[in-house]
């Protein structure tokens, strides 16, 4: 079984984390030169490119062995493979959109799996400075004080978060508003902002109750994860639901 040292991996990648929030935060409120992947509203600017290539390098240099699968490489056209070899999952700029229309709502995201369990995860908002922090069994922090979900069970109470997604595909389009439509009336509100991962740092903090979205990709979730769960949170499978009631659609 591959193994790390912790502590020392989390203050390298601490440290790199808040190397490229500098330049999210400088590049925010710039002209971004910006670049279509799958969709027309599935972007990436040269500062998810920047940040990506910071962390990847810096990372590299004090870990030699260990692995990368990072968005805009697996983009580019490298592999996605998660082994036991310690891995690191990386997400330069999660909330692009936001990010190219300087809407504040944007992080990085940095996760280290190692036997394909999260052990570190990391997920910044350098334009709001909220550093959200865990080690696994170590709790979930946000800017060094402890944090913890809500707790809520009842789903009248709870306040939901979601995404609209990157596809413009009719039919999943149609689901997606479906979904939304069908929770309306049975939650307390609705949130969307823009970020998978800052959506599930909300849940984390207790701000919300519940974050839900089908097909997300590893590096949206994989910092996010970890600091849920240490938060006493709780992630499922979304097909969980679709198979006991119905209550939500792909």
């Amino acid at each position: 079984m591959a193994s790390v040292n912790t502590e020392e991996c989390f203050s390298v990648a601490l440290k790199l984390v808040k190397e490229g929030g500098n330049l999210v935060r400088d590049a925010i409120k710039k002209t971004k030169n910006v670049e279509i992947k799958s969709s027309v509203v599935d972007l990436v600017t040269e500062s998810d490119k920047a940040v990506e290539k910071l962390l990847i390098t810096g990372l590299s240099k004090a870990f030699t062995d260990h692995k990368f699968i990072g968005e805009e490489s697996v983009a580019a056209g490298e592999k996605c493979v998660l082994t036991d070899e310690p891995t690191w999952i990386i997400d330069p700029i999660d909330g692009t959109m936001n990010f190219v229309h300087s809407f504040p709502y944007t992080c990085i995201s940095v996760a280290l799996w190692v036997n394909k369990e999260a052990e570190i995860g990391i997920v910044y908002n350098p334009v709001l400075e909220q550093m959200f922090t865990a080690i696994k069994g170590q709790g979930a922090f946000l800017n060094d004080e402890k944090i913890s979900a809500s707790g809520e069970t009842d789903l009248g109470q709870a306040l939901v978060f979601s995404e609209m997604g990157t596809s413009r595909d009719p039919e999943k389009v149609d689901t997606v508003i479906t979904n939304i439509t069908t929770l309306m009336t049975k939650v307390h509100g609705i949130r969307g902002i823009g970020s998978a991962a800052l959506s599930m740092m909300s849940v984390a903090a207790g701000w919300g109750d519940a974050f839900y979205h089908f097909k997300l990709c590893c590096w949206d979730m994989a910092a996010g994860c970890l600091i849920i769960r240490e938060a006493g949170g709780y992630l499922c499978d979304p097909q969980v639901f679709v198979m006991q009631d119905r209550l939500f659609l792909q």
